[in-house]
C-alpha cells in the first residue's frame, strides 16, 4: 500500500532539500516583496515548491518517471528570485515583468547560490508560454504548472499553502534561536527542528 502524502511530509522534504536556500538572508529578503494578493514572494515560492513536489510524487507513482527532487525544490524556491517589487517602478526591471523576470531571477540565483543546469532551466522557463522557450526537463514542467496553480489560488484568496508556510517559518525561527527550543508548544511543532538537520526530539525539549 502506498504511503499517504501528508502536508507534514511535504513540508519536511521541502525544508530538507532546500534548507540552504531557505535559511539564507538572500532568500529571506523575498518576504519583503508582494507577489499575488497578500502573498509574499517567499510564501509563493514555498507554495510552488510544495505543489511541484506533490505533482512529482504522483508522476513518479503513476508513470515511473524519475524526478530530481532536490533540483525540483531548489528551482521552485528560486523561480521568482528577482528581488524587487514588481507592482512598482524599479530600475531592476527590464520591460514587462511577466516576460523578463525569469532571466533576472536566474541571474540572481546563479550569483548567490550554487545551482545546477536543471535548476536554471526551471527558473528561466517557468513562465512558459510567456518566455516562448519551454522547459527542457520534467522538473521545469512541474514547476511551470505548480506556479500557475499557486498564482491562481493566491489571486483569488484560496488558502492552499498556509501549513507549509507556517512550518518552514517556525523551523527558521527555531534554528535562528528566536524561539527557545524548550518553549511550550505542540510536540509536532517542536519536532520539526529534527527534520533535515542534526538533532533529536530531546534536543528540542520534547
Amino acid at each position: 500500500m502506498a504511503k499517504a502524502i501528508t502536508e507534514y511530509k511535504l513540508a519536511k522534504e521541502v525544508f530538507s532539500l532546500g534548507r540552504d536556500i531557505i535559511m539564507s538572508d538572500e532568500a529571506q529578503s523575498m518576504k519583503t516583496f508582494t507577489q499575488h494578493g497578500t502573498t509574499s514572494v517567499f510564501e509563493h515560492a514555498l507554495a510552488v515548491a510544495k505543489f511541484s513536489l506533490l505533482f512529482a510524487i504522483n508522476l513518479e507513482a503513476m508513470f515511473g518517471v524519475k524526478v530530481d527532487r532536490e533540483s525540483l525544490i531548489r528551482g521552485a524556491l528560486l523561480h521568482d528570485y528577482f528581488l524587487y517589487d514588481w507592482h512598482k517602478p524599479s530600475d531592476k526591471r527590464r520591460g514587462l515583468h511577466g516576460f523578463t523576470h525569469p532571466a533576472i531571477a536566474c541571474e540572481n540565483a546563479v550569483r548567490d547560490f550554487n545551482i545546477s543546469p536543471i535548476e536554471q532551466d526551471i527558473i528561466k522557463h517557468h513562465m512558459f508560454p510567456l518566455t516562448v522557450i519551454f522547459p527542457h526537463s520534467w522538473e521545469g514542467w512541474l514547476v511551470c504548472f505548480a506556479d500557475k496553480w499557486c498564482a491562481l489560488c493566491e489571486t483569488f484568496g484560496m488558502d492552499v499553502s498556509s501549513y507549509i508556510i507556517y512550518r518552514v517559518n517556525l523551523h527558521y525561527e527555531l534554528l535562528r534561536g528566536r524561539i527557545p527550543l524548550g518553549a511550550p508548544g505542540k510536540k509536532e511543532d517542536k519536532a520539526v527542528i529534527t527534520d533535515g538537520v542534526k538533532g533529536t526530539e530531546e534536543d528540542c525539549g520534547v
